[in-house]
């Protein structure tokens, strides 16, 4: 089954970092975040199926989405990368590392986890899907998007939610359904976790909603080598509400990383 190239920015040259948004983002979400990796790394940032420029999908999969990632990435002529995965994103990569491990020789899990949904979160998917149908994307980006971020960063932060807020209502409404029934119906990955060749760094919002602090903790120590940072006052979205600590830190991870062999030096 051959896949189609999906959107992407590509800039700067070095160690290639490959950056994938979340649910109801696009690659836009990275524009200001990366510019400063530039000058160190070839920063390449995807619209996944469905969001950003890319036309509706047929198979939102995490699985799926993975392979168009691998297939665009080969057609970028990237061979080795250290994959960074916001949110949805994260699954994606996962995802990615399971079938491809070949391709990474580093992971970053940025707000994002290997577990399953627990049986509350698929059924807080499942009432989301119906009121995207009933409602309309419009009025559920309304509500949605200020509570990824922690309650003391929404008003400094009022532009980014304005931002991601016009990024989601541009979102079909089939990506939105379908995205949450795929993340619904996710396999548990704390398995690739576990045999990873590829060190993993898990960045984490100590008032993150969506993937709670204890989640992290549950398995940050699974992989044979990984690293995790801790935000204070950050919730689900650290590229905004704390670019440059965050920034710091991922830059300090992927310093620490050999793109050769997929080993730390």
């Amino acid at each position: 089954m051959t896949h189609s190239t999906l959107t992407y920015t590509d800039a700067g040259t070095g160690p290639v970092l490959v950056f994938l948004h979340g649910f109801c983002e696009s690659k836009d979400l990275w524009t200001d975040f990366t510019k400063p990796l530039q000058h160190k790394f070839r920063v390449i940032a995807l619209d996944l199926p469905g969001h950003g420029e890319n036309p509706p999908a047929h198979d939102y999969s995490m699985e799926n989405q993975a392979r168009q990632v691998r297939e665009t990435l080969r057609q970028l002529q990237v061979d080795k990368c250290l994959l960074v995965g916001h949110s949805m994103g994260g699954y994606v990569s996962l995802a990615l590392a399971e079938l491809f491990p070949e391709l990474l020789y580093g992971l970053c899990l940025f707000h994002s986890s290997a577990l399953p949904d627990t049986e509350e979160k698929k059924e807080a998917r499942n009432k989301t899907a119906d009121f995207v149908q009933k409602h309309g994307v419009d009025k559920f980006m309304d509500s949605f998007v200020a509570p990824l971020f922690a309650e003391s960063n929404r008003q400094s932060c009022q532009a980014a939610i304005e931002k991601m807020q016009a990024i989601g209502k541009a979102t079909p409404p089939e990506t939105i359904t379908s995205c949450l029934q795929a993340m619904r119906d996710r396999a548990d990955r704390t398995q690739v976790l576990k045999t990873t060749a590829a060190p993993v760094f898990f960045l984490a919002g100590k008032e993150d909603p969506a993937v709670p602090l204890e989640a992290t903790l549950q398995q940050c120590h699974l992989p044979e080598n990984s690293m995790t940072y801790f935000l204070g006052h950050v919730g689900h979205m650290g590229m905004w509400e704390s670019p440059a600590l965050t920034r710091q830190a991922l830059l300090k991870f992927a310093e620490t990383l050999s793109p050769t062999n997929a080993q730390p030096y």
